[in-house]
């Protein structure tokens, strides 16, 4: 590896970052942030596009008879914990640690991953193309970040005749390899009863109703385990009632479940079984954020391990979800402080994952 260019590129990703952090760049609210990362390719001659707040930028020497592999990390974030103590959009770099919002999620992983496209981005005769994707709304599953980005003409015919060939998703892993990941399916409940006076023996309560479908959703077990990602979990998180009177029997009561899908089980399968166990009406808000999984003995799984890097399965989901194509999610920092108050990473984080991004990449382009 190029050292002097590794130095180089571990600098810009730093400042970069520092950057991303000032700028609030809440989900569908990315605009400023993509004009950023426009800026940062822009000042390094990198030519690049922009469809709506995903900005994309294939190698220099993109050869359309070669398959393409996507480098893809989001620049969108949650809002702020409550809990935060120092400015979220301040970024501050303290004791070898960068705090601020997006910091660890997905900030490191999007500088480093982007770091690594640069350093391949003039060399010639690689054996596979890049793409390299800054997306929005990943942290809301939304429509206009990848989904929308894969779905788009120009982006289609900017990724070669022989397409994508697969993934690497920049997200925070400790650098370990997430070949596969949970789907999420969030449902929504609704227990119908009849309103009535609580002070008589009137109506028929809903919120009774909908415990005893509680209790279920908290004791039954699906039996198919899955051995990289567990068992499927179900998780009551809200319950709530139109009806603010004391004195009402409610007529309804609505509740949430979230639903974390291993491999080993189709959407549709989830959903007749619960309508056969539960007398709430259920519907599913969407039937995107399937379970995915890559081969172990991909070629990209297999550079990780000849790296010494481990394989998991990941309760939590991604953009991955949304690829019709293998993807391996991978990145510096730690889940365990996605979402958290004053929100950082370490500096040797970001520096560490450039250099295993080039090293995992060099065992496939070379």
């Amino acid at each position: 590896m190029d050292q002097n260019k590794i130095i180089e590129l571990q600098a810009g990703a730093v400042d970069l970052l520092k950057d991303l952090i000032s700028i609030p760049s809440f989900s569908r609210e990315e605009d400023q942030a993509a004009g950023s990362i426009c800026r940062f390719l822009a000042m390094r001659g990198v030519e690049h596009y922009r469809i709506r707040n995903n900005v994309y930028a294939r190698n220099k020497f993109f050869d359309h008879s070669r398959p393409t592999i996507l480098l893809n990390s989001h620049h969108d974030t949650v809002r702020p914990n409550k809990a935060y103590t120092m400015d979220p959009f301040t970024p501050l770099e303290r004791q070898g640690q960068l705090f601020g919002l997006g910091s660890n999620d997905a900030g490191g992983a999007f500088v480093a991953l982007l770091a690594a496209f640069l350093y391949y981005y003039d060399q010639e005769k690689l054996k596979y193309n890049l793409v390299f994707a800054g997306t929005a709304e990943e942290e809301i599953s939304g429509h206009e970040g990848i989904e929308a980005l894969l779905k788009n003409e120009s982006f289609i015919l900017a990724c070669g005749s022989k397409g994508i060939s697969f993934g690497i998703v920049g997200e925070p892993t400790q650098m370990q390899m997430a070949v596969a990941e949970k789907g999420l399916l969030v449902l929504d409940c609704v227990a119908d009863g009849k309103a009535g006076h609580a002070a008589r023996e009137e109506g028929e309560n809903a919120i009774y109703k909908a415990m005893k479908d509680v209790a279920w959703f908290s004791s039954y077990k699906f039996p198919r385990v899955s051995d990289l990602l567990g068992p499927i979990k179900m998780s009551v998180t809200v319950i709530q009632t139109e009806n603010k009177a004391h004195n009402v029997v409610p007529s309804q009561c609505s509740f949430v479940v979230d639903v974390r899908v291993n491999e080993l089980y189709g959407f549709e399968e989830i959903l007749n079984t619960v309508r056969n166990h539960v007398e709430s009406s259920v519907q599913p808000r969407s039937l995107r954020m399937r379970s995915t999984a890559i081969p172990i003995d991909h070629p990209i799984v297999k550079a990780g391990l000849k790296l010494g890097k481990r394989y998991y399965g990941s309760p939590t989901t991604s953009d991955k979800a949304l690829m019709p194509f293998p993807a391996l999610k991978i990145g510096p920092g730690d889940s365990a402080r996605s979402h958290t108050a004053d929100e950082f990473i370490h500096i040797h984080e970001i520096k560490e994952g450039i250099e295993l991004y080039i090293q995992l990449l060099n065992e496939i382009l070379k």
